[in-house]
């Protein structure tokens, strides 16, 4: 009788024993890596970048260069200076046209203006003096101004007539010498525009 007790409480120990290994033995126990957290401990979370300091988004930029040439630091390319240009003054001297020779040896002057108004001398008689009309003015200007009338001579050319006339005409500090020969068409041009129309040739 107490053998059966005996065995029968040995074969249940068996049994406890035998189901307590199988529960824990199921796979061999993987160990944790050296320096690491115990199996079934998790560790601290690890950010999900490089662990480094934080680096901005975007590269600081450089300087820009100022447009403005007056601004700070900025430069400019040394050119040419500009010359200024002004409107000339309308009582500026446009033309002056001086006559001399002829039967009587006249020596006259005509003096025109920017403005059109004019001054005419012969001999000892007392200056006379008008104004030409806009249209007149510029048509003056305008013959003077041709690029044809700065290719005319600034001396006639052939024989000189006997008793003629020469004219000495001075328009922007060139002087043109011309007589009562052959004159260049810009030439006519410039004294067909002058007051009373031409240089002045009366004694």
């Amino acid at each position: 009788m107490v053998r059966g007790v005996r065995g029968t409480w040995c074969g249940t120990l068996l049994l406890v024993g035998v189901l307590v290994g199988g529960v824990s033995g199921c796979g061999p126990e993987t160990p944790p890596a050296p320096g690491g957290p115990p199996s079934g401990v998790s560790g601290p979370a690890v950010p999900s970048g490089t662990g480094g300091p934080a680096v901005p988004s975007t590269a600081p930029t450089a300087p820009t260069t100022p447009s403005d040439p007056s601004a700070p630091g900025a430069t400019t390319t040394p050119g040419t200076p500009e010359t200024p240009t002004a409107d000339p003054r309308p009582n500026e001297v446009l033309v002056e046209v001086v006559v001399n020779g002829g039967f009587a040896g006249v020596r006259n002057q005509l003096v025109v203006h920017y403005d059109g108004s004019w001054t005419s001398r012969s001999g000892t008689r007392p200056p006379r003096t008008g104004q030409q009309t806009p249209a007149e003015a510029a048509e003056l200007r305008a013959a003077l101004e041709d690029p044809a009338y700065a290719r005319v001579p600034e001396r006639p050319k052939g024989s000189t007539i006997a008793d003629g006339f020469q004219y000495y005409v001075t328009y922007r500090h060139r002087l043109v010498v011309a007589d009562d020969g052959e004159r260049p068409p810009a030439l006519r041009r410039v004294f067909a525009a002058l007051p009373e129309g031409g240089p002045p040739t009366s004694p």
